[in-house]
């Protein structure tokens, strides 16, 4: 297992292998002298985005407008701004450092999170257009009890959310705190602010567009790293991956899997969350409702596909390249990692990169391309962040506004004017609480949050949205209790995980004397045990309820079907 560095945890924060990698935050971290180039370029990121909210907050009148850009972003675009949603600094910085430190194993993680697309793509995108408006809750109301099983999934989806904006606060706070020599709080409110601007004010379109902005800046910096870095190879992998085996430590053991996830349980664990845990993110699933029709939503999946697919390889190339080019400039690295000669010592290549093995894409850029490609990188970072929170933020305010307020309080009587405004004061408020939290938690592992977002996603969200699709026998009932089961099971266990009992709790016991973090049980990651649960209760109460109510929704399934299948009586369903 890979000891990641003091910043580890932040980094690795969209993903589960947090749970796995992660240390503990404790104290400050050393800040480096102000970037003012990120700084600028940061800035002007910022003006161009504002102008956006601007556009967009002019338009943005109406509640369809509102939550989704009023159903006319075309496939492409949603495509793009859904990897924009998607590709996260994590993402970035994280998996490239994953390869830089283990070779090939590294891709783990890439592979798990792209292979959950496909699932999305045939079983859910188009379905979820046909039968949605606003959010996924839509869908898996559809023909059940609209007040349970809304305010399940509006619980389900705020926690999700909460969770995944206090990883994301903190991990802005500690980024901008070492690339940009900003203080702490003064990044956190910084994207708080900037966060309820562009969703108080321009609603999903100002969203998506920000999101598309972000993934064009991301794709096109990573895309100029790795054709430099390949450059100093002769554009020639097999070249690269020579000289990386050469270079180091670990030697050709690099190119074979098996250093990162050993234990066959937790792998399965681990890929199940990265697979269905995706397909279960409110902010991913509303992104559907913004295209006018379900063929729209299947291209918007396929173009996410390749984007998020083609910067997967980006990472790849671009943690073996740093293999070799970072071994070439000791002045990254602590002084205790260099010879009495100046070169880098070769066991010390991991280990001592000064900032860690998650700083290595922004050392490749400033190895590759000086002080400004610096810059640029740094500031699409912190641009990274900003997208996913906004896009956080939208899911969690919709929730609350359309699913609990609207749908559930009002009982559907509730005029658009109201909804929207509601929405707004939930946005302000959810910023509010992430600024709060996120500067509360500086000092915390954060990481169990993430993993317990994507448990939630998996075992409570997945599970009924597809079985509320394909199952005629689904009542109320059982997608109350499977989707309870799934919420509960995936909390329970995660506060019983190393990542909680141990880090968190500070339970620790001796091995090999050593004092260590400790967890109740084994796992990892919660999804083995939570999502199967989830699918019996499903399964196991809905065949005994017998209820007239049951009887109701299983005799509508079938009108469900043929508009899941057609689009007819969906607005702006194109009928294919």
């Amino acid at each position: 297992m890979i000891q990641l560095s003091r910043l580890g945890m932040l980094f690795a924060l969209l993903t589960p292998v947090a749970l796995l990698a992660a240390p503990a935050v404790s104290g400050a971290v050393e800040r480096q002298a102000t970037n003012w180039t990120a700084i600028y370029m940061f800035l002007a990121f910022v003006v161009a985005t504002l102008g956006i909210t601007y556009w967009a907050a002019r338009r943005s009148h109406s509640a369809k407008e509102f939550y989704t850009a009023g159903g006319g972003i075309t496939g492409f675009q949603n495509g793009l701004a859904i990897s924009g949603d998607f590709m996260s600094a994590a993402s970035f910085l994280g998996i490239s450092g994953l390869v830089f430190a283990s070779g090939y194993d590294g891709l783990i993680y890439s592979i798990g999170f792209l292979v959950g697309w496909p699932v999305i793509m045939f079983l859910i995108a188009e379905q979820i257009r046909n039968l949605g408006k606003f959010t996924f809750a839509d869908v898996s109301s559809y023909r059940f009890g609209q007040t349970q099983i809304r305010t399940m999934a509006a619980v389900s989806s705020l926690v999700v959310v909460a969770f995944y904006l206090i990883a994301q606060m903190v991990g802005a706070g500690k980024l901008i705190q070492l690339l940009f020599g900003l203080e702490y709080w003064m990044a956190v409110v910084a994207v708080g602010l900037l966060m309820m601007v562009y969703v108080i004010f321009g609603g999903m379109t100002a969203t998506t567009w920000v999101q598309i902005t972000k993934a064009v800046l991301l794709l096109s910096g990573a895309s100029f790293m790795a054709f430099a870095a390949m450059s100093a190879f002769d554009f020639s992998p097999e070249e690269m991956f020579r000289q990386a085996v050469e270079t180091h430590p670990e030697g050709l053991s690099i190119m074979a899997p098996g250093s990162l996830v050993t234990d066959p349980i937790n792998a399965i664990s681990l890929g199940l969350a990265l697979m269905f845990g995706t397909a279960g993110l409110p902010h991913i699933l509303m992104r559907f409702f913004t295209v006018p029709d379900a063929k729209e939503a299947r291209k918007s999946v396929f173009y996410a596909t390749g984007f998020i697919g083609y910067f997967y390889v980006l990472t790849f190339i671009i943690g073996f390249a740093a293999i070799v080019l970072l071994a070439q400039h000791p002045e990254f690295f602590k002084p205790d990692a260099i010879a009495a000669n100046g070169t880098l010592i070769k066991d010390q290549l991991v280990q001592g990169l000064d900032g860690g093995t998650n700083m290595v894409a922004i050392r490749l850029a400033e190895a590759v391309g000086g002080n400004l490609f610096l810059g640029f990188i740094s500031a699409v970072a912190f641009a990274t962040i900003l997208a996913v929170v906004a896009g956080l933020t939208l899911a969690g305010a919709s929730a609350i506004s359309h699913d609990l307020y609207a749908s559930v309080i009002a009982r559907g009587r509730a005029n658009e004017a109201t909804e929207i405004r509601i929405s707004k004061i939930a946005t302000f408020c959810l910023g509010l609480l992430a600024i709060g939290l996120g500067i509360a938690f500086e000092s915390q592992n954060v990481a169990f949050m993430v993993g317990l977002a994507f448990a939630v996603a998996a075992s409570a969200n997945f599970p009924v949205l597809l079985v509320s699709i394909y199952w005629r026998k689904m009542t109320t009932r059982g997608a109350l209790a499977g989707g309870l089961a799934g919420l509960i099971s995936a909390v329970v266990l995660t506060i019983m995980s190393k990542a909680v009992w141990g880090d968190v709790l500070g339970n620790t016991a001796m091995v090999d004397g050593v004092e260590v973090s400790v967890g109740l049980i084994g796992l990892n990651n919660p999804a083995i045990v939570a999502m199967p649960l989830a699918f019996f209760f499903i399964w196991f109460v809905s065949i005994l309820d017998n209820s007239a109510q049951a009887k109701r929704e299983r005799e509508a399934f079938e009108a469900q079907k043929v508009r899941c299948d057609t689009g007819i009586g969906a607005e702006g369903a194109s009928g294919h």
